[in-house]
């Protein structure tokens, strides 16, 4: 009994600090810009299929839960992600699902030519050059490290960075340690202000 009841306590800690640590970066980086001019950017993961994958269908649908409800036709949403392998870009399948599926009827944008979290950046900011608010879409530590890398290559534009809505209470709940974990591991190359700082507002 006493060792079912600590093996549940552990497990519910798990739970508890891995929906903390994906709330906290998604909240990481971002202010509170203002303007009518809106992109959502939403970013691939590697698809090597004809469609796209359930990683991908999830930040999709993140992305169109992140457009402004006041600002649907003000907001442009960029799908940024190149080919794997021979299959078709990731930008693209992801822009099929959002029309196909989603009705998605708004102003879409594909960036098909990066390969990295990196290029991803640098391959949409010529996309980004006219808008007031800037949201960028994945699982929270991966959309964390584009900001930073926003930040790096562009700190004009890294002003106008805002909140998504790639993080939701009890969303991938059992999945968030893991993801916790892992956003550990992949945010290890940037430096401690980059996992704390706010942009300013």
């Amino acid at each position: 009994m006493r060792r079912r009841t600590g093996l549940a306590m552990a497990g519910a800690a798990a739970l508890a600090w891995g929906e903390w640590l994906n709330r906290r970066w998604s909240r990481t980086l971002v202010g509170n810009s203002g303007g009518a001019a809106e992109a959502v950017v939403v970013l691939g993961y590697r698809n090597p299929q004809a469609t796209a994958n359930f990683i991908n269908r999830w930040r999709v649908r993140a992305g169109m839960r992140s457009i402004a409800a006041d600002s649907v036709r003000a907001t442009r949403v960029i799908f940024s992600g190149g080919a794997t392998g021979s299959a078709a870009a990731e930008a693209q399948l992801m822009a099929d699902y959002a029309k196909s599926v989603l009705a998605f009827d708004g102003t879409v944008l594909l960036e098909d030519e990066s390969g990295t979290t990196w290029e991803n950046i640098t391959n949409v900011i010529p996309l980004l050059e006219d808008v007031d608010r800037i949201k960028i879409v994945s699982q929270p530590a991966h959309a964390l490290k584009a900001r930073a890398y926003l930040r790096r290559q562009r700190p004009d534009l890294a002003k106008r960075l805002v909140r998504a809505e790639d993080y939701r209470p009890g969303e991938w709940l059992v999945g968030k340690p893991l993801l916790a974990l892992y956003g550990l591991w992949s945010l290890r190359c940037l430096k401690a202000g980059e996992r704390k700082a706010k942009a300013s507002p």
